[in-house]
């Protein structure tokens, strides 16, 4: 039986609060087009958009875990690769990721496709690549304990 990939969520607490404020506001605007029940249906309103804009704007990235989960990393690689080009070129949307997409976690997207690409060639036995793209995470996201944790790991290795 396969084992299953090991996946990491870091949620930045404060980034909740703008999540919050959106929510209040979806209650007002219920509240004032006179509803029933404005906290429910602002409530709803929010999941909605929340799990919509999740789904469908970092799509490729998403594609990139599930075939991760599969076991599937050559395809994995080429979807987190589109994922980190999506969000270098429109990179307001990563950047306020807490308003844009609603979520709160605490790594960038451009980050976790970086330490996505490079475990992925790790588990087909591309140790060289994965040390490359673990150093690229590093060059620009310095204080990412995964890339520096697969880097060490992958040298130790590399060195024995």
């Amino acid at each position: 039986m396969a084992s299953k990939v090991p996946t990491i969520r870091q949620i930045s607490w404060i980034s909740i609060i703008p999540q919050i404020v959106v929510m209040l506001f979806l209650t007002f605007i219920f509240h004032k087009l006179n509803a029933n029940e404005p906290p429910l249906y602002g409530a709803i309103t929010y999941l909605l958009i929340s799990i919509s804009l999740r789904n469908f704007v970092p799509k490729s990235h998403r594609e990139g875990l599930k075939l991760t989960n599969e076991h599937k990393f050559e395809n994995a690689i080429e979807k987190f690769k589109n994922s980190y080009n999506f969000f270098t070129e429109y990179n307001w949307i990563d950047k306020y990721r807490f308003v844009t997409l609603l979520s709160s976690s605490k790594m960038n997207y451009r980050e976790m496709a970086l330490c996505n690409i490079a475990f992925c060639y790790s588990q087909i036995g591309n140790g060289q690549k994965a040390i490359e793209y673990y150093k690229k995470t590093l060059s620009e996201f310095p204080r990412n304990n995964l890339a520096q944790a697969g880097l060490k790991m992958l040298t130790s290795i590399e060195n024995k």
